[in-house]
């Protein structure tokens, strides 16, 4: 990806159905997917014909499309914001301290366009990627406030896993939505009858699971990830400038986002269950 200024501040989300039963947990994603969906997918998508492309297939499409950009703009207004705040108006120049997703369609079209569409016709996923600029010499000036900049993205996402949870606790009270008797990324809250219920439920869903795991997932110290630098808020600024220099010469890049990758599928099952609990106190899932 290109970055203004030889910087920026990357954003890295891949979602799939994940389904969460009393019996147990399965997380269908792994490293090795990154790399293998172009193909194969494509191929049995193509060999599978238009079969697929139901009205509920496209309607969920549509769903989770506006999700994850609607997520991924709030992510990186965030990141440019407090890069703004801090004394970097790079970012606030390019016009991305907004909630307006088409700045930051303009930055990066094939990230947000193109291959979330593309993934999820051939591999029923959303894969994406986006960037806020920042001045580097900047970062080594205030990498403390670097730092902060960072982690702002991460902080946008569990902002809506709270605002989602809060919409589902108070569907759930004035008996609109129930607690599932099976989790996945579409069902996290039931309706209780027919009609918008269902499509707030799912619409819910999403936006609790999706943004758990874009926080999550980029609050890792690898680079590109934002976990990298923001991990640095616990060092001084002599020894955050040395990790960070040291991190970006290692030559990390694709590994890391692998690497990172294989982790989060370890994590990610109880990550979940944490989020679960917290959604309803008192239940037991897998």
């Amino acid at each position: 990806m290109g970055f203004s200024l030889s910087g920026g501040m990357p954003l890295f989300t891949l979602s799939r159905l994940v389904h969460f039963y009393p019996s147990g947990f399965v997380l269908p994603f792994h490293a090795a997917d990154l790399a293998h969906w172009s193909v194969s997918s494509l191929a049995a998508w193509w060999m599978a014909g238009p079969g697929e492309l139901t009205p509920d297939f496209l309607i969920l499409g549509v769903m989770w499309y506006i999700v994850f950009l609607f997520s991924t703009t709030c992510h990186e207004g965030a990141h440019s914001l407090i890069a703004k705040l801090g004394g970097d108006s790079t970012a606030f120049h390019g016009g991305q301290v907004t909630l307006n997703p088409l700045p930051h369609i303009k930055r990066e079209p094939f990230g947000l366009v193109v291959v979330p569409i593309l993934s999820y016709f051939v591999a029923h996923w959303m894969i994406g990627w986006a960037s806020a600029p920042y001045d580097p010499a900047w970062q080594q000036r205030y990498p403390r406030r670097a730092a902060w900049m960072a982690l702002g993205g991460p902080a946008a996402n569990f902002t809506l896993v709270l605002l989602s949870a809060v919409a589902i606790r108070a569907g759930i009270f004035f008996h609109v939505f129930a607690m599932p008797d099976s989790v996945s990324f579409t069902q996290v809250v039931q309706p209780v009858g027919p009609g918008l219920a269902g499509f707030a439920a799912t619409f819910l869903s999403i936006v609790f699971v999706l943004n758990l795991l874009l926080g999550t997932f980029n609050l890792l110290p690898v680079p590109p990830l934002d976990g990298n630098t923001g991990i640095t808020i616990f060092m001084n600024g002599e020894s955050a400038l040395r990790f960070l220099n040291w991190s970006r010469s290692q030559g990390f890049g694709m590994i890391g986002l692998l690497l990172a990758w294989y982790v989060y599928d370890k994590m990610f099952p109880y990550i979940f269950r944490f989020a679960l609990a917290g959604l309803y106190p008192g239940s037991h899932w897998g």
